[in-house]
């Protein structure tokens, strides 16, 4: 006779948005685990349709607010390259050093308040805090660095308001830096530390094995934009990316999957780092070979350790840009409208984020396509579930649930803005 059971967790905090998995297992053998996210379709696309082609920058940040400076950046890119500008250098320094923040902010929130307490046995970060109140000090002391870089070239953390196509609304005097310096300064020491406090961390032993996708750039490390690169080699622009990954949709999800060439793939930290590990700055490279990352990395649950040399490199990166800052010229270049199609792409902190947009003649959006990287994570994300779960099946409903937890947060998903995201519902038969 079939054993049937059934098991739910209301509600997994510590990523962003709401979803459900679940998982049927039938004699021992797992067979379906899946990833419903029924939060209702948000319908950014579709009402993207109809506007100035100067809008999209605004509207799409609204997405996240989390990595509102991804969309931002994603939008500009290809309606800058549809309209054939380009920014002065500049002014794309202050736009890749306005992305640095977001890197900074955004995997200290992910590391200090999502991760860590899985490691070391807590609830949640305010648990944490009550045993090791220095240790999330320190890491929201990074994040203020991140997000006092945000505020000053964007006007505010949280949806920035100063991104325009063809640049800023405004520009900073150098001597405005002088306060987020010494943050990021300060940050960087806490990064440097952050990491080696990980490694001593315990993680499975996992490698995963899908191909892996990222931007990358000639000489350094890929954020703001680039060419598309996956691990066997195939290297495309950003305009040729529909012709690699395709999204379709699933019966449980109102999110779509995305297939690169028919394949599950993983974008984000892991990809990204693996890509792009000599692109690294020296001191970078330095504490990924000190805590023993080496020049790639395909373990996920090591993914903190991948965040936290980011982190390193962001501030450091941030530092060089503000170094070298003189003010602009000009706010903007000239970004005049015409029919065509753009393409762009910006590596956000949780992988590549693609935007593609048609416009008309008089600068009127015709159609928008955004491939978030959460939504091209899916489908690995479930394979690795399914493994997570056959490897742990003599545990009982609540330690189940907790593996189940931790190998979704290692991919860090970003469903929405909301607080939670899984509720888990395992049959047994």
């Amino acid at each position: 006779m079939s054993h049937r059971r059934e098991l739910k967790v209301g509600s997994l905090a510590r990523v962003e948005g709401e979803g459900a998995l679940r998982v049927v297992v039938t004699d021992g053998h797992v067979e379906s685990a899946e990833l419903s996210i029924y939060e209702p379709p948000r319908f950014f696309e579709a009402f993207l349709r109809g506007r100035a082609y100067t809008e999209p920058p605004d509207i799409t940040s609204r997405v996240c607010g989390i990595c509102p400076v991804a969309y931002q950046t994603s939008a500009c890119n290809a309606l800058e390259q549809l309209c054939g500008a380009e920014l002065d250098r500049p002014l794309a320094d202050l736009r890749r050093l306005l992305y640095c923040g977001e890197w900074i902010s955004s995997h200290s929130l992910h590391i200090y308040l999502l991760h860590i307490p899985d490691f070391l046995g807590y609830p949640d970060a305010i648990a944490l805090a009550a045993d090791h109140r220095a240790l999330v000090e320190q890491g929201l002391a990074m994040k203020k660095a991140g997000n006092a870089l945000l505020e000053l070239l964007g006007g505010r953390a949280i949806h920035p308001v100063n991104i325009r196509l063809g640049g800023f609304y405004s520009v900073p005097e150098p001597a405005d830096f002088a306060p987020v310096t010494e943050l990021l300064c300060r940050a960087r020491d806490y990064a440097v530390d952050t990491a080696r406090w990980a490694a001593k961390l315990e993680f499975p032993e996992q490698e995963l094995e899908y191909e892996l996708l990222a931007a990358t750039e000639p000489g350094r490390y890929a954020i703001d934009n680039g060419d598309v690169h996956t691990s066997t080699g195939l290297r495309f622009a950003a305009a040729d990316l529909p012709a690699h990954v395709r999204e379709h949709q699933v019966a449980h999800s109102t999110a779509l999957h995305a297939m690169l060439d028919g394949e599950r793939y993983l974008t984000g930290p892991l990809a990204r780092y693996t890509l792009n590990y000599h692109q690294l700055s020296p001191i970078a490279r330095q504490v990924a070979v000190e805590i023993g990352l080496g020049a790639e990395c395909r373990n996920p649950f090591r993914s903190i350790l991948v965040r936290a040399v980011e982190v390193v490199y962001a501030i450091e990166e941030a530092l060089t840009l503000i170094a070298e800052y003189e003010r602009p010229s000009r706010t903007a270049v000239p970004v005049e409208p015409r029919a065509g199609t753009g393409h762009g792409v910006s590596e956000a902190p949780r992988g590549l984020l693609y935007h593609h947009y048609d416009i008309d003649d008089q600068g009127i959006v015709r159609s928008a396509t955004i491939i978030p990287p959460t939504s091209q994570n899916q489908a690995a994300m479930e394979d690795d579930l399914r493994r997570a779960v056959s490897e742990n099946l003599d545990l009982d409903d609540a330690a189940l649930a907790a593996v189940c937890e931790r190998t979704i947060r290692n991919y860090d998903p970003c469903i929405s803005c909301s607080a939670h995201f899984l509720d888990i519902d395992v049959v047994r038969r």
